[in-house]
């Protein structure tokens, strides 16, 4: 067993880019508590995901993550019902969502982002949308995406219109990301499975962001499970299994965290805290009590020798996810 580690008392907010908003170095992320068995392999119940979202809204951390597309809209739902248990979104907390294409048909019209902010509205049970992302736009052309009357333009119409207060984009290939950044209508980018201990792809594009003014927010620090829970126990890399040369890699991290008394997913959650130019680490939670585990995880002490140690088990470049 570990040695107990207490949480900080406090997590410090920090500006997220030049939005106005501060929040917490790690945002629960939603994608779980909705139920996406296909993707993290469990179910999650309607009352268990409900709770899970009340903690979240009620513990150390003000940063809430979702989006219109997980599970159906479930997520949403359930952070609804959490938000009317106690009486609305609490004073100085952020709850950010994501704008989806139609998952049957494709459809990543502009009206398809009206129809999905619409339905994140009545979901969540809210006026106003505070922080909102484009999600997952490769899968269109970045020629689509900013056409006349696209996706873009009718974001920036609702931004506009009030019904977005702050605007971001959130995908996986790192040049898409950083072509929409260069567009200068974005002010916080969501980066997941490209910034890890074992994959270093999003680098410059953080840099970028960085020297944008643009609030960075890294997503999936434990590359969907794997820097959690183990290789022994899980063999999936970014939601695909991870090949023979990635576990390896993964279990020396492991033996060297557990030589010096630190859980690996420790270790997978500082590294990306530690960055000074990363804001906020979203954290995908399916448990009321993994929002205790995962303050516990961020104020675990990790020695420097251990970094040290991690550095040069990281992927080769050539292995990036890009």
């Amino acid at each position: 067993m570990y040695a107990h580690q207490q949480p900080p008392d406090a997590f410090p907010r920090r500006p997220l880019g030049a939005t106005g908003l501060r929040v917490t170095p790690v945002c629960v992320g939603g994608g779980p508590l909705g139920s996406m068995p296909a993707l993290f392999g469990y179910d999650v119940s309607a009352e268990r995901g409900t709770e899970t979202a009340l903690a979240a809204l009620t513990g150390p951390f003000n940063f809430l993550d979702t989006a219109a597309g997980y599970s159906d809209g479930e997520s949403e739902r359930r952070i609804g019902a959490a938000l009317r248990r106690i009486g609305g979104v609490p004073d100085g907390f952020v709850l950010a969502t994501k704008v989806d294409r139609d998952f049957e048909t494709g459809d990543f019209s502009g009206e398809q982002m009206r129809r999905s902010a619409e339905g994140s509205l009545e979901r969540l049970g809210l006026d106003r949308l505070p922080l909102v992302y484009l999600h997952d736009p490769e899968h269109i052309s970045f020629e689509q995406g900013m056409a006349p009357g696209g996706p873009v333009e009718t974001l920036l119409d609702l931004r506009r219109q009030g019904v977005i207060e702050h605007l971001g984009v959130a995908g996986g290939p790192v040049e898409l990301m950083a072509r929409y950044l260069r567009t200068g209508h974005f002010a916080a980018l969501i980066t997941h499975n490209r910034w890890t201990l074992v994959d270093r792809s999003a680098g410059d594009l953080i840099d970028e962001a960085v020297s944008l003014g643009v609030g960075v927010v890294n997503a999936a620090p434990f590359a969907s499970g794997i820097l959690a829970k183990g290789p022994d126990r899980f063999t999936r890399y970014a939601y695909r299994d991870a090949d023979a040369a990635t576990l390896e890699r993964i279990r020396a991290m492991e033996a060297a965290c557990t030589a010096h008394g630190v859980p690996l997913a420790a270790a997978a959650l500082q590294f990306s805290l530690r960055d000074p130019r990363i804001t906020s680490t979203i954290v995908g939670v399916s448990r009321p009590e993994r929002i205790a585990e995962t303050a516990r995880l961020a104020g675990w002490e990790v020695p420097d020798q251990l970094w040290d140690e991690l550095a040069p088990l990281t992927a080769p470049r050539e292995s990036w996810l890009f």
